[in-house]
């Protein structure tokens, strides 16, 4: 009864539901998932909109303002992918698309994460940057991109592979 073809199923899994109780837990799974981002991404891009309106903005470099846009667009778009599977769920509401759903909200949200790595580096960079200076700035950023890098890259592996042993 169990589907194995998204990987959610392994032959030792002692589950016993069928493909509509195995699609509910994964979206429900991706709920929990979404409710942390939206959160973390709306409060990220309500601070960096409050910037631009700050005394000191002006005192910005022609560098730091041109990086500010480039994360404050790319806070937005993240946002906008952090709720977009909510306007999904509603317009394919009870339709019977549920896999179209959970297979869709799972693919937005692996790029909400990578825009979300992207605007916390960015914004690492431009404060270490506005405090310590560029080159600062830069090392920050990218090591805040190099750390995302690692957990996604090495941790991730790792558990999969103890949960295989």
């Amino acid at each position: 009864m169990t589907s194995q073809g998204d990987g959610d199923w392994t032959p030792a899994d002692d589950r016993d539901e069928s493909e509509g109780e195995r699609l509910d837990r994964n979206w429900h799974e991706l709920l929990q998932e979404l409710r942390v981002t939206q959160t973390g991404t709306q409060i990220l891009t309500g601070f960096l909109l409050t910037v631009a309106f700050q005394p000191t903005f002006k005192e910005l470099t022609a560098t730091q303002q041109g990086l500010y846009l480039v994360v404050v667009v790319i806070a937005v778009l993240t946002t906008i992918l952090a709720l977009a599977p909510v306007l999904l769920h509603r317009l394919l509401f009870r339709q019977g698309a549920k896999e179209a759903i959970v297979h869709l909200t799972d693919a937005i949200l692996k790029a909400a994460l990578v825009g979300t790595a992207l605007v916390l580096a960015g914004t690492v960079l431009l404060i270490v940057g506005r405090l310590l200076g560029e080159f600062a700035g830069v090392l920050f950023g990218v090591g805040t991109l190099l750390v995302v890098t690692a957990i996604w890259s090495v941790l991730v592996p790792l558990a999969r592979r103890r949960l295989r042993d």
